[in-house]
C-alpha cells in the first residue's frame, strides 16, 4: 500500500479532523523511530497511519483494531503492520502482544503523541521550546487531557528502554517535522 493509498483508507473512513491529525502525528513518530533505529520507514509510518482509522465507525473494544484488520488484510496489507496496530490494543495482546520493535514503538507513540499535542495547543509557542519537563508537569495534572493514560505514557517509554524525558523529546522533534500539517506550528 501507497502512503497515498493509505491516507485515502484513512479518510475514507475518518471523518473528524483531530483523528486525522493524531494519525500524522503518530505517523511521524514511528517514522522518526523507525530512522533511528534502521528499520523500514514506510512500514512503520504505514502502522502509525492507520492505527486507529477504523475507531470512528468501531470505537468500542474489541471492534476497534479488529474490524480494521480485517479491512486491512482484505487489502492484501503487510502482516507486519496489521500485526502491529492489533498490538497497540490491550485486547489484542494475548494474540499479538508486543515482542517487536514496530509492536512496542506504536503503542509507545500513541498516547504520547496526542498527549504532546494538548500540550502544544495550551501553549504560545505550540511545539517550539517544548521540552520534557513541561510535558511531565501537565501529566500530573490529572484533568489535563483526561482520557489520555499516563501508564501508558510511562510503560511505553519503559518498553522502549527509554527515559521519560528522551521519548518525550523524540516525539516532540518528530511531531515538529511537520508542526504545519498538526496546527501546531
Amino acid at each position: 500500500m501507497t502512503r497515498d493509498e493509505a491516507w485515502n483508507l484513512l479518510c475514507e473512513y475518518t471523518a473528524s479532523e483531530s483523528l486525522r491529525k493524531h494519525a500524522l502525528a503518530v505517523e511521524a513518530a514511528m517514522r522518526h523511530y523507525a530512522a533511528l533505529g534502521g528499520a523500514d520507514e514506510h512500514t512503520w509510518a504505514l502502522a502509525g497511519l492507520l492505527h486507529d482509522f477504523d475507531y470512528e465507525r468501531w470505537p468500542e473494544p474489541p471492534d476497534h483494531t479488529r474490524e480494521g484488520a480485517r479491512i486491512l488484510r482484505e487489502r492484501a496489507l503487510d502482516e507486519e503492520i496489521v500485526g502491529a496496530i492489533l498490538a497497540h490494543a490491550n485486547w489484542n495482546l494475548d494474540e499479538y502482544p508486543r515482542d517487536r520493535p514496530i509492536r512496542k514503538t506504536l503503542f509507545a507513540v500513541d498516547e504520547l503523541c496526542g498527549f504532546i499535542t494538548a500540550c502544544a495547543l495550551v501553549r504560545p509557542g505550540k511545539l517550539d521550546g517544548l521540552e520534557p519537563k513541561s510535558v511531565k508537569k501537565k501529566m500530573k495534572t490529572a484533568s489535563f487531557a483526561a482520557s489520555v493514560s499516563r501508564d501508558d505514557i510511562r510503560d511505553g517509554a519503559q518498553l522502549l528502554d527509554l527515559e521519560l524525558d528522551d521519548h518525550i523529546r523524540n516525539c516532540v522533534t518528530a511531531l515538529t517535522q511537520i508542526a504545519p500539517q498538526l496546527g501546531l506550528d
